[in-house]
Order: structure tokens, then C-alpha cells, then sequence
């Protein structure tokens, strides 16, 4: 699945007006299969998004930092500690999935966004 979105909504935690995050409602949480990568566009970026549990998604950049391919969603999700990670399909770094750091390659990092649930949708703030 790859999810397009063209519609974004500026709220604050509780849904209401908020200057501080523009949140963009991306898709269903029941399209997002867990513990499997979905790309999505959102205002011309592509975002890699990761179930990691029933209620628990991240937001990473799409874009693998060494190689500059698309290919994130496609990585293979996992944990160092306590920390979900993402490993690059391509040359298998490691990334945080809360933060973007690499921990393979200090180096190296993904842009990170914020998500949340919202009546049952995944939104993301950029």
C-alpha cells in the first residue's frame, strides 16, 4: 500500500487549532500491517511507516541517507534494548525508530515524525 496524501490539518493533542506541529491524517491504523513498512507521501516527502505494535506506529524518513533510495519501508524491523529500530534493506544500517540516529553509523541519521491515533487514523506531524 502506498498511501498519498494532499490535505493537511494544523491541531494541537486534543484536536483542536495549534501552531506548534501540522498534522496530516495518512491512513486507517488497521491498513498498516504490524511489524511491517508502508510508504507514504505527505506534501511531496516520502515517509516510511512502521506497526510496531497494536496501537504504536513511527514516522521515518523514506529516503536511505548512504545510498539516497526510497527504500526504508522495505527495511527490517527490530530492537536494540528497549529502542525499535529499522534496518536498511540496502546496506542493513541500523536506525532508532523514535529518533533517526544510526546506531551502526553515528554519521548517519533519518529524519523522525511524530505520530499519533486519532479516531482510529494515523496521523503524522511534520
Amino acid at each position: 500500500m502506498t498511501v498519498i496524501l494532499d490535505r493537511a490539518e494544523t491541531l494541537d493533542s486534543a484536536g483542536g487549532p495549534a501552531a506548534a506541529a501540522t498534522w496530516h491524517r495518512v491512513c486507517p491504523l488497521d491498513e498498516l500491517e504490524p511489524a511491517w513498512g508502508e510508504a507514504a507521501l505527505i506534501e511531496g516527502r516520502q515517509v516510511a511507516l512502521f506497526r510496531t505494535g497494536p496501537s504504536e506506529v513511527f514516522a521515518v524518513a523514506q529516503q536511505d541517507p548512504v545510498t539516497l533510495a526510497n527504500v526504508i519501508a522495505r527495511g527490517i524491523i527490530g530492537s536494540r534494548g528497549s529502542r525499535p529500530t529499522i534496518a536498511s534493506p540496502l546496506h542493513k544500517e541500523v536506525y532508532d525508530l523514535e529518533t533517526g540516529e544510526c546506531f551502526t553509523n553515528p554519521e548517519l541519521r533519518l529524519d523522525a515524525f511524530a505520530t499519533r491515533l486519532v479516531d482510529g487514523f494515523v496521523e503524522v506531524g511534520l
